[in-house]
């Protein structure tokens, strides 16, 4: 195994794609279908460009997947939507999604069934400079070597090299195994993060850089 970490651009467009269609939920995840960008979108703008455009996209599971794809490229197109992609011989395997705080309008777990208040979630500015990781996905075969850890790794050097003060993250309590998308809570405490606070079932953590 092989593996490098590069930075989103639009550059990497396909290849973020080809990783969402092709591998990122091979093993019939229930987050498919997903392109990772809900977490930017704000309540408004998610009724408007996705849920509003299923039906005119064909209805049904297509439908969705149309729409959020069709939301992502343009998102990504523009940079609102940031992290890394891990690859293996050339290959894309694995994603975090990872930004700056003020960029994103939820964190942790949540359905687009039923969202949360936007202002309760997120978006919010703040004085201190803070970096947050949203989300995992890795590719079925790739999971359990490390992948995870070395993208987190990855996030934090950089966040440090761009002038942030922490890196936080959004993890679940209790961890779900495999489809654990916001990363289980000893994956950010071996890279040195510790609990700042707790919502419900989600804790913030956080590592000063």
């Amino acid at each position: 195994m092989n593996i490098v970490i590069k930075r989103l651009s639009s550059e990497l467009a396909e290849d973020y794609f080809d990783f969402f269609d092709n591998r990122a939920f091979s093993d019939d995840s229930p987050f498919y279908p997903c392109y990772c960008n809900a977490f930017n979108m704000s309540a408004e703008r998610i009724r408007s460009e996705i849920i509003e455009q299923v039906d005119i996209n064909g209805g049904g599971t297509e439908g969705w997947k149309r729409s959020l794809r069709k939301s992502a490229q343009n998102m990504v197109e523009r940079g609102e939507i940031s992290g890394y992609l891990a690859y293996d011989h050339g290959i894309s395997v694995g994603w975090c999604n990872a930004n700056d705080k003020e960029s994103y309008y939820r964190f942790g777990e949540f359905s687009l069934d039923d969202l949360p208040l936007d202002e309760e979630n997120g978006n919010a500015s703040s004085t201190e400079k803070i970096k947050s990781v949203v989300c995992f996905e890795i590719a079925p075969e790739y999971r359990g070597k490390g992948l995870a850890t070395a993208l987190l790794r990855r996030v934090c050097e950089d966040a440090l090299k761009d002038g942030y003060e922490y890196v936080e993250a959004y993890p679940a309590q209790k961890e779900k195994g495999e489809f654990d998308f916001t990363g289980p809570v000893r994956l950010y405490e071996k890279l040195g993060f510790t609990i700042r606070e707790q919502r419900g079932e989600m804790l913030i953590m956080r590592k000063n850089l």
